[in-house]
């Protein structure tokens, strides 16, 4: 199963990240992982993002309460949801370019599952809708590009899916609680 896993700084961290970077890699190195990379915003460090293939929403659970920066104390929360791999790919195999740093967007919704559709795949890295444990309830939509352009509200809707139906009840991106700008991440062996 998959699911996305959101860890955001605590303030003034970035200190207990560098002590632990050695750590976090090995860490993350026992696991399958579909994208991953850190979040910024206005150039500064704000968290990772992580999406994992895991057996359950236990595990996923353990994969991200267990990741030495958490325990040490150096994220002050932490989503996790499970989540579908859309675009059947990872990051690895995303064709695109890096220029300009990546985008992460969480737009939560309610109600009726919304099915969005990528308009532009291939400027996608992951791509999936954000589920309940069970799969069967649809939270919202997670998207993360990478280029140049800087995506929020209503044009983050329009230029990541088409919606079918009706859209997310909210979308947002930036430096807010719920999406951050990315920047590159180079795959570990």
């Amino acid at each position: 199963m998959e699911f996305l896993c959101y860890h955001r700084d605590r303030p003034g961290s970035m200190p207990l990240r560098s002590s632990l970077l050695e750590e976090h890699w090995s860490y993350m190195d026992g696991f399958s992982l579909i994208a991953r990379g850190p979040t910024f915003a206005d150039g500064v460090l704000t968290g990772s993002v992580h999406v994992v293939d895991v057996p359950d929403a236990a595990a996923a659970r353990a994969f991200a309460f267990e990741e030495p920066v958490y325990q040490a104390g150096g994220y002050r929360d932490v989503l996790v949801r499970r989540w579908r791999n859309v675009l059947g790919r990872t990051m690895w195999d995303f064709a695109g370019g890096r220029e300009g740093g990546g985008h992460l967007v969480l737009g939560f919704g309610a109600g009726e599952a919304v099915d969005l559709v990528p308009a532009r795949p291939e400027e996608l890295v992951a791509y999936g809708p954000l589920l309940s444990d069970d799969g069967t309830a649809w939270l919202g939509t997670a998207p993360r590009g990478w280029g140049r352009r800087r995506w929020s509200g209503r044009r983050t809707r329009r230029r990541c899916s088409r919606p079918v139906g009706t859209t997310p009840s909210r979308s947002t991106s930036g430096s807010s609680a719920a999406g951050a700008r990315s920047g590159p991440a180079t795959p570990r062996g």
